[in-house]
């Protein structure tokens, strides 16, 4: 068994904090960094082990990070709050690197919506931030994972897996395959127009599910956002399409049974009234357009890095049995159809929600 105290209490007194450590534990469900609660005799911090195989460039991570919060601070958003190293600096950088945040007090997270509203008020969260970020330069941020949704090459990734077959599984997924092959020329509208300037340049968070949001315990109302790593410059349709892919499904991810899988317009619509409500003296004309685009293309976005990966072999996502892979771009296949079936009913409440 780890103590917690011994082995990282020395790391933790290499930070600026205030009073002296007395308590170091665990915290939270996060798969990527290790995170830890560090109670000292006046307060309590969040402090990280950052994952360096999965973010091989921690100095341009945390100057986006710092960018992006001392541009909210100065604008009194709470945020997260980088606590600097004895130093001055963001973060302790060597073999490994850590990094401390102020713990934001009185503040609740969800992994699963319990209720509408708390989906509606993730989506304000979210929205919020975005507004926030408006006039922020999303162009001097760097981007911690390259191309990350750039769709075009998903495409051609998914086509090379499947050129290769390396494990014969495509002779198991036709119809899978031939899905995404149909819908090649639906892939580009989002990079093509991001290239010709008709999308605007924004700072995206790119991983904006529930659990990333801070709750205040008693108004239920969104405080801060958080889990700021992915933060990167691209479209305003990545953040809220990946939003609607994984909270207005019905089903878990990996459902097997596909009649349980169905895309619930009226959690896009709770969702949207928070989100648009948020941007509507910021959003764009032609973002406004296409946010049920982005909902669709974020989730055959995913559906199709599910099946290149089972195709590939399950080098990428962490499986629980051979098919899983297979099962995932299942659930989102079955979502992307029903959100393009419902094309114009999104488009209508997006509409009638910004009027």
């Amino acid at each position: 068994m780890i103590d917690y105290m011994k082995t990282y209490g020395g790391v933790a007194n290499l930070f600026a904090l205030k009073g002296e450590v007395k308590e170091i534990c665990p915290y939270g469900e996060g798969h990527i960094n290790l995170t830890l609660l560090v109670t000292t005799t006046e307060k309590r911090y969040i402090m990280q082990k950052m994952n360096t195989r999965v973010f091989s460039n921690p100095v341009s991570l945390m100057k986006n990070i710092c960018g992006v919060t001392e541009h909210l601070q100065a604008r009194g958003i709470e945020t997260l709050n980088v606590v600097p190293t004895k130093t001055g600096e963001s973060f302790l950088n060597g073999e490994e690197c850590y990094r401390v945040y102020d713990f934001i007090e009185n503040t609740i997270t969800y992994q699963t919506s319990p209720n509408i509203e708390v989906f509606r008020n993730s989506g304000r969260a979210f929205g919020e931030f975005q507004n926030y970020l408006a006039e922020f330069d999303a162009s001097k941020l760097t981007e911690t994972i390259k191309r990350f949704h750039d769709t075009p090459k998903r495409f051609a990734d998914f086509k090379a897996a499947l050129a290769e077959d390396k494990c014969n599984r495509a002779k198991d997924c036709q119809e899978e395959i031939e899905f995404v092959l149909a819908r090649e020329n639906t892939y580009g509208i989002a990079m093509e127009s991001l290239r010709d300037g008709s999308l605007p340049l924004r700072v995206t968070h790119n991983d904006t599910k529930l659990n990333n949001v801070l709750m205040d315990e008693k108004t239920g109302l969104g405080r801060a956002v958080i889990d700021l790593d992915t933060i990167m410059p691209g479209s305003m349709l990545f953040d809220f399409g990946d939003s609607i892919r994984f909270g207005a499904s019905t089903a878990a991810e990996d459902e097997k049974d596909l009649d349980k899988v169905h895309f619930d317009i009226h959690l896009f619509k709770a969702y949207a009234e928070g989100y648009c409500g948020a941007v509507k003296d910021s959003i764009t004309e032609k973002e406004a357009e296409l946010l049920p685009y982005g909902a669709y293309l974020m989730t055959i976005e995913c559906g199709m890095r599910f099946l290149a990966d089972y195709l590939a072999g399950d080098t990428y996502f962490a499986t629980k049995y051979p098919e899983h892979n297979l099962v995932r771009c299942r659930t989102q296949f079955r979502l992307a159809s029903e959100m393009q079936a419902q094309f114009e009913e999104m488009g209508k409440i997006i509409s009638d929600i910004l009027q």
